[in-house]
C-alpha cells in the first residue's frame, strides 16, 4: 500500500493445479487475524461457468476479464487479494485460440497491483477425474505469464514450497513475518470447527472441488 493509495493490491498468478486459490485464501485469513481490512476476489472465471454450465467461448473471454479487473477495482481501501488476474485469461486465450488481444487490456491492468506473486510448479499435479492432459499445460502456461511479466517490466515472486511452507514464502514475498506453527494450527482448528467438523479445505492446489483446472477442461479438449 503506497502513501498515495488507500489499497494494497496483491495479484496471485499462475498455471493449474499449483495452490492459487489455497494461496489467495490463506493469506487473506493470516492477514485478516493480524487486523488488516483484506477483501479476497476469488476467480470470475468460475462463477461464470458454474451458472453458464459450459467454459467460455473466445468471444466471450474480454467479458471475463473485464469482470475479474472490476471486482478488483471495486475495493477501495485495505488489502485486496486478487484470485487470479485477467493475464490468465490473456494467456490461456492466447495458448488455446491464438488471440493474443486480450494482453494489453490485462498487463495495463496488472500494473495496478503493488504485488505479483506467481505459483511455482513445483506442487504435484492433481488430477480430478476430468482432465486429460493437464501436466505438460503447466510448463507453457507457466512460461507465457512470466514473459508477459516481463516484457511489461512487472516485477513479480515466484512462491515456492510445500504447505505451510509456501503460505510463509508468500508472506515473506510480501515483506511481512511468516506464520508460526502455532498460530497455523489454530487457523486450522478454527476452519474445522466452522466446517463443523467436516473435512476442512486443506487442499495446496484449489480450496474446492470446482478449482480452476476443472473449470479450463473444456477449453483445453477444444485445444486439442
Amino acid at each position: 500500500m503506497s502513501a498515495m493509495s488507500p489499497v494494497r493490491r496483491i495479484a496471485i498468478v499462475g498455471a493449474e493445479s499449483t495452490g492459487k486459490s489455497w494461496l489467495a485464501r490463506s493469506l487473506s485469513e493470516v492477514l485478516a487475524q493480524r487486523g488488516e481490512a483484506v477483501q479476497w476476489v476469488p476467480e470470475v472465471l468460475r462463477g461464470w461457468c458454474e451458472r453458464e454450465g459450459r467454459t467460455p467461448e473466445p468471444h466471450e473471454q474480454m467479458g471475463i476479464a473485464q469482470a475479474q479487473a472490476d471486482a478488483v477495482l471495486s475495493v477501495s481501501q485495505g488489502v485486496v487479494i486478487s484470485d487470479t488476474t485477467p493475464l490468465m485469461t490473456a494467456v490461456y486465450s492466447h495458448m488455446l485460440f491464438a488471440d493474443e488481444s486480450l494482453y494489453p487490456m490485462a498487463l495495463a491492468h496488472q500494473q495496478l497491483f503493488d504485488t505479483t506473486l506467481v505459483t511455482g510448479l513445483d506442487l504435484p499435479w492433481v488430477a480430478d477425474g476430468l482432465q486429460r492432459d493437464g501436466p505438460h499445460v503447466r510448463g507453457p502456461v507457466d512460461t507465457l505469464v512470466r514473459q508477459a511479466l516481463e516484457h511489461t517490466g512487472v516485477r513479480y515472486r515466484v512462491v515456492y514450497g510445500q504447505g505451510h511452507q509456501r503460505l510463509n514464502n508468500a508472506l515473506l514475498a510480501l515483506g511481512l513475518p511468516g506464520e508460526d506453527e502455532a498460530a497455523w494450527h489454530t487457523r486450522q482448528n478454527a476452519q474445522y470447527a466452522l466446517n463443523e467438523g467436516r473435512t476442512p479445505w486443506l487442499c495446496e492446489k484449489c480450496s474446492d472441488p470446482d478449482c480452476e483446472h476443472r473449470l479450463f477442461t473444456g477449453l483445453l479438449q477444444r485445444g486439442d
